[in-house]
């Protein structure tokens, strides 16, 4: 299965693409998109690039599924507003293109790759280097993005099998129940 992880920024979204197969993980691509150029306040055109880049991420590299990072109430409500909306043209992008899209916040990001969730942008930066075998650190928009896509082949893959379970546990009891009025 190919996971996109997204890490979603106004100026900066990260992305980071990788392979699951089984319980290895294999790094596929990963960067950034960057809407620097588009001057401050054009707010509807670095959506449009938000968007625009998403997309052609997901034509470039086909992924099967889907994972964001839940923004985080930040002291500045501007600031958090503007966020949610890069985040919303990230999320629209993801949809447009069919794929199905988990959610997750930084510190479960940071608990799944780093072990503990006030993991410093460096320790994530270490650690995904060393869970997908990269010569060199990945950035950290880039990091958070892959970290979110490996919180994703960790937890999705789990929820996959506890869903699972769910399903036998239910149609195992309907049928004892049957058994018993018989």
């Amino acid at each position: 299965m190919r996971i996109l992880g997204i890490d979603p920024g106004l100026q900066t979204t990260g992305f980071g693409v990788v392979d699951m197969d089984g319980h290895t993980l294999r790094y596929v691509a990963s960067g950034t998109i960057s809407t620097k150029r588009v001057a401050q306040g054009e707010l509807p055109a670095r959506l449009k690039v938000l968007f625009d880049g998403i997309c052609e991420v997901v034509e470039r590299y086909k992924p099967d599924a889907a994972a964001v990072e839940i923004v985080f109430v930040n002291v500045n409500p501007q600031s958090t507003l503007l966020l949610g909306q890069a985040r919303g043209a990230c999320l629209t992008a993801l949809v447009t293109s069919n794929l199905s899209v988990a959610e997750y916040t930084a510190l479960q990001m940071k608990q799944a790759v780093a072990g503990h969730g006030k993991a410093a942008k460096a320790q994530v930066q270490e650690m995904v280097k060393r869970l997908l075998q990269l010569p060199g650190l990945p950035g950290s928009d880039a990091a958070d993005a892959l970290g979110i896509a490996i919180t994703h082949a960790h937890v999705g893959s789990s929820m996959a099998r506890l869903g699972q379970a769910a399903v036998l546990a239910r149609s195992t009891n309907g049928m004892y129940r049957q058994g018993r009025t018989r």
